[in-house]
């Protein structure tokens, strides 16, 4: 009888057990959206604010205390700035500098990444930490000297300076592209050798297509550095009819009425619209880039 009872008595134990296991893993997950939900919230906050600014009428952003829903939208603060400075010019200065940007840098860098990751010669895990060591010097240090080498070889005032070191293989994409390199089966490698492809040829048609993902996420990682680079141009670039727009928006802030926030905040959001477009173009090979990049050390 006893048996039977504790027989009876268990599967009400385990029902009871799981039912309070959901309960608790139902608010554990409600917590960790709503955290979420939160600090995105936050981070989205002042986006919003300036594209809320940017179609307020004017003087309306200086107003405390401030109104974030603007009381009455004016959309023709947008093209106003188009009639204080060449916009369309300093947008496609920022696309020429970033396209060259990109491109430098992906062809660079997989190089690089293809001989430390794929290579076999004397030092190379010593080249490697000398790479790496690089990225630790702040770019303060670096910015007198480099300054000092463009205006000696006279190149101040081009996009040499803004463009050229993205072709010696920057240590940050090099590191990424090595880590994706590394997962990739040697086995290919030896199996194109073994039908006469040389180095070049596997890095080229083999490595490159099978790296789309890693490709992807250091492309857009240089797109946005260079498209958001403000104290490169502010310090090589004196000629207005080359300003990027990152300059050219702080530029309006010059023009008589341009230092209207309602202005600045239109500037501002057509500035930033390209890089939002291409994070949800690019979103899934920018979280599959960085996953795939750190599953092999």
């Amino acid at each position: 009888m006893t048996t039977i009872a504790q027989t009876q008595q268990r599967p009400v134990y385990k029902t009871k057990r799981s039912a309070r296991r959901r309960v608790s893993d139902a608010l554990r997950l409600a917590f960790v959206y709503a955290l979420l939900v939160g600090l995105g919230a936050l981070f989205i906050l002042p986006l919003l604010w300036t594209v809320s600014s940017s179609v307020k009428p004017i003087g309306a952003g200086v107003k405390f205390p401030p109104e974030f829903l603007p009381s009455q939208i004016v959309l023709d603060n947008y093209p106003q700035v188009f009639r204080m400075i060449p916009f369309a010019r300093y947008f496609l200065n920022s696309a020429l500098v970033s396209t060259i940007a990109v491109t430098g840098e992906l062809l660079s860098a997989s190089l690089v990444a293809f001989a430390f990751a794929r290579l076999r010669f004397p030092g190379r895990n010593i080249l490697f930490l000398v790479l790496l060591s690089t990225m630790m010097l702040p770019g303060v240090v670096t910015m007198i000297p480099q300054f000092v080498i463009w205006k000696t070889i006279g190149l101040i005032n081009t996009y040499a300076p803004l463009t050229a070191g993205a072709f010696f293989g920057p240590a940050f994409s090099v590191f990424l592209l090595r880590q994706f390199f590394l997962t990739i089966n040697l086995e290919l490698d030896e199996a194109a050798k073994v039908d006469g492809a040389n180095e070049f040829r596997i890095y080229w048609q083999i490595i490159l297509p099978l790296a789309k993902p890693a490709l992807a996420t250091i492309g857009i990682f240089s797109f946005l550095g260079s498209w958001n680079d403000f104290m490169g141009p502010l310090i090589y670039l004196s000629d207005t009819d080359l300003y990027t727009l990152a300059l050219g928006v702080n530029y309006l802030r010059s023009f008589r009425g341009g230092g209207e926030l309602s202005y600045q905040m239109a500037a501002a959001t057509m500035f930033v619209a390209p890089c939002i477009i291409l994070y949800f173009v690019a979103q899934r090979f920018i979280i599959q880039g960085i996953v795939t990049t750190g599953l092999k050390g």
